[in-house]
């Protein structure tokens, strides 16, 4: 660890975002398995291709930076990847 007491606390709002971020994800992954059981039930097909268009859209349109379009589009790619290995 470092003696510089400014490098430690950004250290630790960086931690607190991360942990925010897995505490969003999680949540995220509940709603989601919520919805297809939803989908299941009705016989909708779980992946829906133009809805995961949409939120890019919505997203990028909402995104004031730092995270750039290309960021942005790779950060939804494994999002989406991640959440399907996790369902099933």
């Amino acid at each position: 660890m470092s003696a510089d007491p400014e490098l430690e606390q950004l250290r630790e709002q960086v931690s607190a975002v991360d942990s925010s971020i897995i505490e969003a994800f999680n949540r995220r992954l509940e709603l989601v398995a919520q919805i297809k059981r939803h989908k299941h039930e009705h016989g909708i097909a779980f992946v829906d291709p133009e809805r995961e268009r949409w939120m890019f859209a919505h997203q990028s349109e909402a995104n004031r930076g730092p995270l750039s379009d290309e960021g942005l589009r790779a950060l939804y790619a494994e999002l989406l990847a991640l959440t399907k290995r996790e369902l099933g």
